[in-house]
């Protein structure tokens, strides 16, 4: 499977890159920092060889993975294909599909408006929606249901954006319009006691995307690409069906089916539901935004102006423990996960839909993050023995913190 290494060393913001292969000069051992780097290579061709190895082994197509430390972006790979087709290898301009990664936007845009005083978190939804009056709610009335409870997962509302179809070819992906999601609401429920517990939701951060509209009114694309994406410097990184002259660079998905790659829709569009899940953005792009998340003091006045370092750490509070999960002990903030790893704190957050898998993870403290992202999927383990994308992400994740990060970025 066609892989590559991309070694970059550049400050994030600028667009200067240096490109390796797997074959380095040799490093003069006497100097103490020769020989760091030297060690410091050795680690990441035995994290190269593992990532190959482990996504060969799982077919995947297409993918990723970029990690940075100290506000540089220290090592990339790419692996396989992003239009199998065509045989066009992924490299470091591919466009992925981020999915559920958007809601970190969404949640940073909500305490945007709080931080001007447009809102609060503890606002009733209705406040602002008042059509959700219509949803059953068999624990008392609907002015309970906070923003701080949809941006924690806490509300009581469903997992599903739409369980009622979007499977078939015909169908869209998801519902184009708020009137479609207006209409089911009668037929909606609350599932239990509002704030008692964590449940994933993805309706709760529609109904956030639907607020920012109407507070701002702009659309919701408008307003994220203005207020973070252009002060983040992430030009390439936009909503839903591609722009033409991203085109090229767009990744197609894929579905292991009867032993096979078969494609998912390409370049769909998440409709109304975008604030939920609709970013696409190259692995370059991501890069700047992990080290907004990280922080970084040459760029303070920057990411300040786009949400102070005080609220990022405010939604990085613990609200409810995250129950049933494949990573125990992991919790809730507001719109960002927080877990521990070989003892070590992350923020984290992660996506899939239409075959796309993402994964970002930061450690604030040792200045670290990646980010990763595979355009293949095959979930659960099936008859054609390929096992699902999620164990792989989460086999990645455990090389790095074992192997990698304690090496890069030692206490």
């Amino acid at each position: 499977m066609l892989s590559s290494r991309v070694s970059v060393f550049a400050v994030v913001g600028l667009a200067v890159t240096v490109l390796s292969g797997q074959t380095r000069p040799a490093q003069p051992q006497a100097r103490p920092l020769a020989r760091e780097q030297a060690a410091l290579n050795r680690v990441l061709d035995d994290f190269d060889r593992f990532y190959d190895a482990r996504l060969t082994a799982q077919g995947i197509v297409g993918a990723s993975i970029i990690v940075l430390h100290d506000h540089r972006t220290l090592h990339q790979r790419v692996f396989g294909f992003a239009d199998l087709a065509a045989r066009r290898p992924v490299d470091a301009d591919t466009i992925f599909h981020w999915a559920s990664i958007t809601k970190t936007l969404t949640g940073i845009a909500i305490m945007q408006l709080r931080d001007r005083g447009r809102l609060s978190l503890d606002d009733p939804i209705v406040q602002y929606l008042p059509e959700l009056r219509e949803v059953h709610n068999p624990f008392g009335p609907m002015e309970a249901i906070t923003l701080r409870m949809l941006m924690s997962h806490t509300s009581g509302f469903r997992m599903a954006t739409w369980p009622w179809g979007g499977d078939e070819a015909w169908q869209p992906h998801e519902p184009l319009h708020w009137s479609q999601l207006v209409a089911m609401m009668p037929y909606t429920k609350i599932e239990f006691p509002p704030g008692s517990k964590y449940s994933y939701s993805n309706p709760g951060i529609v109904f956030l995307g639907r607020v920012i509209e109407l507070l701002t009114t702009d659309d919701y694309e408008v307003y994220i690409d203005k207020n973070i994406l252009k002060p983040l410097e992430m030009h390439r990184t936009y909503f839903d069906t591609t722009p033409y002259h991203l085109l090229p660079d767009r990744s197609h998905s894929y579905y292991w089916k009867n032993g096979a790659p078969v494609e998912a829709r390409f370049d769909h569009n998440t409709g109304i539901t975008v604030s939920n899940g609709g970013l696409n953005a190259p692995l370059t792009d991501m890069a700047k935004y992990m080290d907004f998340l990280i922080g970084n003091p040459e760029r303070r006045a920057i990411y300040d102006g786009v949400l102070s370092r005080s609220s990022l750490e405010e939604m990085w509070t613990p609200v409810a423990a995250v129950e049933g999960g494949q990573d125990g002990g992991a919790r809730i903030g507001l719109s960002f996960f927080l877990e521990e790893h070989g003892g070590m704190p992350f923020v984290a957050h992660s996506g899939g839909q239409n075959a796309f898998i993402s994964h970002f993870y930061v450690n604030v403290d040792r200045r670290i993050a990646y980010v990763a992202a595979f355009n293949t999927v095959a979930e659960p383990v099936g008859p054609d023995g390929r096992g699902n994308t999620r164990q792989l992400d989460r086999d990645i994740r455990d090389y790095l913190v074992r192997n990698v990060i304690p090496v890069v970025a030692p206490r």
